[in-house]
């Protein structure tokens, strides 16, 4: 290290001079990829897809493929000087003790708890102050892969039921168990796919599930869900078609809820991710039936609560930014509705507990909170510990205090007990971490997108960070199915600002910071307003120096990893490294492939017609990769067993990649095993992921070694 001409400061930092190690160093051979063409004529236009074969996720070559892809990886990982570093420190900072807020169940508190580095949270539970494990999933597997979804409690706190996934899968199994005894019963249920667990009473609860799909279950398509009603003690195969079998028409997403009195069911139904019908059984009537609340799929509308039969509706519908309304039971459709909390400006999200309810705004993408009781008085606005994201305030009717989650980018997620009566609070629970929030800044600044679309963006970094541009920095991105980008802590991105690294989020267009126009802006043949808003980010933040091609990466997942996908394509000399992680990359055939096809409110499909067949072949990362173009250096990530964005997505684009690829910028693919979307990943796992991430980052925009002093 001695012979080093570097400036060291007193903590871990990064450092770029000249080495004898460099990224010419590990020599890289590619494992060969078999080219099998496949030609589809779409629109009278051949598309030939060379890699068609790595979607077969059940064949031995695919699985060869895999294993050699890995063992190219991992090697050149291993050779990074720092990796071990980075994987140290992450291990030490997730290393405190973590409490979730508290909820009651029949005699008992509940709570989750993890230690440190459990790779999944416990539950414990509490009766006349003594603690009790009640559920601990790090046991339902050897390796942690196997992980608690749902939990679900009947109306006497005597039952509980609660759905797990083995190995990442979106198929989940759900348990039901005495809860004082903690004898199992025998009446599991199997193959269960994107499921709720709503109760009625203690007899039974409804659930939603596919048919087993014919082939490969975690890639063949699945596009009519159902709602079922599983009584105690009897057979999973004797359950009630509740919803979802008509023949003529296919719902993807059904759920069913049971009101806290036990009095309605409410059924949600939708095609897409965004729209919904929405249905009302009154249960205390024998042979009811289900009453249409609203009957089309324009806009999202669901059930915040209930007074005997006063239904408090939260809708978009005439109300881009969300509003809430009212309405009688016995008369719920659309013509009876009446305005309680009007839309704003700021988009709404509701919460009740206590008797109250809880207006949580999002302004510019951060929250402010304001109390109403049923008449809809403004009670309060709420003041808040900070400036950042806010959530909770949700309960039983009847209870007499509430709780609220609080963090932001630097500061480390919080919880509150809250008074509804007098609307003080007292801090809950706070984390014992090895993180001073003092030495970092965190500020919203806003930009100008290729159309002169106005763009929020915060950035976040540890004091004293000259702009000079040369910081590392990661631009995080999303932008799609109304999702919002709230300021929220992270501990891998702690150890990344701690090393002296830029963390940028900003708020594209397609997510739901400011309401439906906002999202409907970014779909269909407005998608390419997202990548335009992700392009103009990092523009602005080379332009203000903090960083500059040379040491800037993107970064994202899922709708992210097609926003990373499109965005290198695009602009290849726009940035040094792209992660693009479980990405949707394929966009010619994404629908074909298990609940994909209801993605398509924000994609569009291939098949609708020619113009937006044209556009999404005009975006496709897989059809876009160009050859002798100089990609920035890429590191694919994606698990085996994801049953949401099949992993062919981001096979296919990593082959596309190596084929094509000009210059010595590595493109290499990183796939766990026995994982999958993301949801339930032990803590072991994810730890190893993000060292590599920040390793690869790091060592291909020129650093070679952090020191610790």
């Amino acid at each position: 290290m001695k012979n080093l001409s570097c400036i060291i400061v007193a903590t871990l930092i990064f450092t770029s001079c000249k080495k004898e190690l460099n990224q010419n160093f590990i020599n890289l051979k590619y494992p060969k990829t078999n080219k099998i063409a496949v030609t589809d004529t779409i629109f009278g236009v051949e598309v030939i897809d060379n890699y068609r074969w790595l979607e077969d996720d059940r064949s031995k070559d695919t699985e060869a493929w895999v294993n050699s892809q890995n063992k190219v990886t991992f090697n050149y990982l291993s050779k990074i000087p720092f990796r071990e570093v980075f994987k140290n420190r992450l291990t030490e900072l997730w290393n405190y003790e973590k409490l979730g807020v508290p909820f009651n169940e029949g005699d008992y508190t509940y709570f989750y708890k993890n230690d440190g580095l459990q790779n999944q949270y416990v539950v414990f539970r509490k009766k006349d102050g003594i603690e009790t494990l009640f559920l601990d999933p790090n046991t339902f597997s050897k390796d942690g892969t196997t992980s608690l979804g749902s939990l679900s409690f009947s109306e006497d706190g005597r039952t509980v039921a609660y759905s797990i996934s083995e190995g990442g899968s979106d198929w989940r199994k759900i348990i039901i168990m005495d809860a004082e005894s903690k004898v199992i019963r025998k009446d599991t249920l199997v193959d269960v796919k994107f499921s709720a667990i709503s109760w009625y009473k203690n007899e039974g609860f409804y659930y939603s599930s596919y048919d087993k799909p014919i082939g490969s279950e975690l890639s063949a398509k699945t596009d009519s869900h159902k709602l079922y009603y599983h009584k105690l003690g009897t057979l999973q195969s004797e359950d009630r078609v509740i919803f979802g079998d008509e023949v003529s028409e296919k719902h993807r997403y059904v759920s069913g809820s049971v009101t806290d009195d036990s009095r309605y069911l409410l059924v949600s139904a939708s095609a897409s991710t965004s729209g919904n019908k929405l249905f009302i059984k009154d249960l205390s009537l024998e042979n009811s039936k289900l009453v249409s609340i609203i009957d089309d799929f324009s806009s999202d509308t669901y059930l915040a609560q209930n007074h005997k039969s006063k239904l408090y509706l939260v809708t978009n519908f005439n109300a881009p930014n969300k509003k809430v309304v009212t309405v009688d039971a016995k008369y719920p459709s659309l013509e009876n509705w009446q305005d309680f909390i009007p839309e704003t400006e700021n988009v709404l999200n509701l919460s009740s507990g206590a008797g109250y309810f809880f207006a949580n705004y999002m302004v510019d993408a951060v929250s402010k909170v304001f109390q109403y009781d049923y008449d809809g008085n403004l009670v309060r606005e709420v003041n808040l510990p900070g400036i950042g994201t806010c959530a909770g305030f949700d309960g039983k009717q009847n209870a007499e205090e509430l709780y609220f989650t609080f963090s932001n980018y630097i500061t480390p997620t919080s919880s509150f007990n809250f008074n509804p009566n007098d609307g003080n609070y007292d801090l809950y629970w706070q984390p014992n971490i090895s993180f001073d929030s003092s030495d970092y800044l965190s500020k919203q600044v806003f930009y100008y997108s290729k159309d002169g679309t106005k763009i929020p963006m915060i950035i976040s970094h540890k004091k004293g960070v000259k702009l000079n541009g040369k910081n590392p920095t990661i631009l995080y991105g999303y932008g799609g199915f109304n999702i919002s980008l709230t300021p929220s802590f992270s501990i891998a991105n702690s150890v990344w600002m701690e090393q002296g690294g830029v963390y940028a989020v900003p708020n594209l267009r397609g997510g739901g910071e400011y309401g439906k126009k906002w999202h409907n802006a970014g779909t269909k043949m407005e998608k390419q307003n997202v990548f335009d808003d992700f392009i103009a980010a990092a523009e602005y933040l080379i332009k203000k120096e903090y960083t500059s091609s040379s040491f800037l990466a993107i970064k994202g997942g899922s709708n992210g990893g097609l926003l990373v996908g499109a965005t290198m394509t695009q602009r290849p000399d726009l940035v040094k490294v792209a992660l693009p992680a479980v990405g949707v990359l394929d966009m010619l055939r994404y629908h074909t492939f298990t609940a994909g096809a209801g993605w398509s409110y924000d994609y569009g499909t291939a098949n609708d017609n020619f113009e937006m067949f044209n556009y999404l072949k005009g975006y496709s990362p897989v059809h876009n990769v160009i050859k002798g173009v100089k990609y920035p250096a890429t590191l694919v990530t994606t698990g085996d067993h994801d049953d949401r964005v099949v992993p062919s997505h981001s096979f296919k684009f990593a082959a596309e990649l190596q084929d094509k690829q000009t210059g010595d910028h590595p493109v290499l693919i990183r796939i766990e095993t026995n994982a999958g979307h993301g949801a339930g990943t032990p803590i072991s796992k994810t730890i190893e992921q993000y060292s590599d991430v920040f390793a690869f980052t790091l060592f291909n925009m020129g650093f070679n070694q952090l020191i610790n002093r």
